[in-house]
């Protein structure tokens, strides 16, 4: 089976350290991914899970395989209905880079079988723009989202 891989990169008016804050930090993941939070130490070969901040729903499962505060985080990803199937585990990198007075935010979504590169596809966009919103101007973008 051919799989897939999304790349998205924007440009956000921060600190790295900012940025890394807003990837691990549960109160701020929140904001800017419609209600959802992200949990774990962040340490590599620790447990981390996507699940919505009221506790009713987790989402996404996977593991930390590398952490390099402030630079670089890559995970596992996978629905919590498929943990340990490697078909339908994917592997998600975030890069951090200084970019002049701002941060160039790369993620890198790969190992994607066709209905998750499609999930993806339109789900890291809004996110990752509704992150640099929230950076830039202490609020998030006015959407709702269902998940």
């Amino acid at each position: 089976m051919n799989k897939q891989k999304f790349v998205y990169m924007t440009y956000i008016k921060a600190t790295p350290e900012r940025v890394w804050d807003a990837l691990m930090n549960p109160e701020l993941t929140r904001q800017y991914w419609f209600g959802h939070h992200n949990v774990s130490d962040w340490k590599p070969g620790s447990k981390w899970s996507h699940q919505m901040h009221d506790g009713s729903a987790v989402h996404v499962v996977g593991e930390v395989l590398e952490a390099d505060p402030p630079r670089r985080l890559v995970v596992s990803w996978v629905s919590p209905d498929h943990q340990g199937d490697a078909e339908k585990t994917s592997r998600v990198t975030y890069e951090v880079e200084q970019f002049g007075e701002n941060v160039k935010l790369t993620v890198t979504h790969e190992e994607l079988h066709q209905e998750m590169f499609d999930s993806v596809s339109f789900g890291w966009p809004i996110v990752l723009c509704n992150l640099k919103t929230l950076l830039e101007t202490g609020q998030p973008m006015p959407i709702e989202m269902k998940c």
